[in-house]
């Protein structure tokens, strides 16, 4: 029964956390802006969801479960890099459209002549 209010609670604020993103998602203007939005719902959310799979399958089995684990360490890798690539790919798209951005990192400690 408590196992089960706690498995609740938890899926609940990993469920806040995802719609706090969507409206974050929405509302923000810019791509580099909307990265943020999903950031604190990825960690909250799925750091939630996977306590809330070990309280069940510990509370439901006879000994601790802890092969959710693996799923959050997978997930801890795949984000950053998913977010780094979708970083650059707004900021190579930025600088074919013309949009004032920040310059290449080559030429970021380089003074320009002109």
């Amino acid at each position: 029964m408590i196992a089960d209010v706690v498995v609740s609670l938890l899926l609940l604020l990993s469920g806040f956390a995802t719609l706090a993103a969507a409206l974050g998602l929405w509302r923000l203007p810019d791509s580099f802006l909307r990265m943020h939005a999903p950031a604190i719902a990825y960690t909250l959310g799925s750091w939630s969801v996977t306590l809330a799979s070990i309280v069940h399958f510990t509370a439901s089995g006879t000994r601790l479960s802890l092969h959710v684990w693996l799923i959050i360490l997978l997930l801890s890798i795949a984000a950053p890099v998913t977010t780094l690539l979708l970083a650059r790919a707004a900021l190579f798209r930025g600088r074919q459209a013309g949009e004032p951005l920040p310059p290449p990192l080559a030429s970021a400690g380089k003074e320009v002549v002109e």
